[in-house]
């Protein structure tokens, strides 16, 4: 069966592995699922990510999760815009999240980046997802 919201998938296998204290967790490869990872390595929310080649072409993900005292770092991840409504924004309407603190991570045409990095290169796009 295909699934109709591949990054969806990924951020709610983020939420349950923190839940249970997974050190890592794992999920099918894709370049937007990677480029995602990457802005949550670089804010500070994962310890990182490592593609893993599987046999007969495939790849997943593999993503370590970040914990401080015994509490996931990622306290909400939500997805924002959805296959059945998506969520644009420019540069001037983008919304802040927790005034700042939390992070909304946004596809733009210069690639997928953080809101803070889209206002500095005054771009806006597809809202993705939230996270703080």
């Amino acid at each position: 069966m295909t699934m109709s919201d591949p990054l969806g998938d990924m951020l709610t296998r983020v939420r349950n592995g923190q839940q249970a204290g997974k050190k890592t967790i794992e999920c099918p490869f894709s370049r937007l699922r990677e480029n995602v990872c990457k802005v949550l390595e670089d804010e500070g929310f994962i310890r990182g990510y490592k593609v893993i080649e599987l046999e007969g072409n495939k790849k997943d993900l593999q993503i370590q999760l970040k914990y401080t005292e015994g509490q996931g770092v990622i306290r909400q991840i939500n997805r924002v815009s959805k296959p059945g409504r998506r969520v644009y924004t420019n540069v001037k309407t983008m919304p802040r999240f927790y005034n700042g603190l939390g992070v909304l991570v946004v596809s733009t045409p210069q690639g997928i980046m953080a809101d803070h990095k889209a206002r500095a290169a005054n771009v806006g796009g597809e809202i993705l997802c939230r996270v703080f």
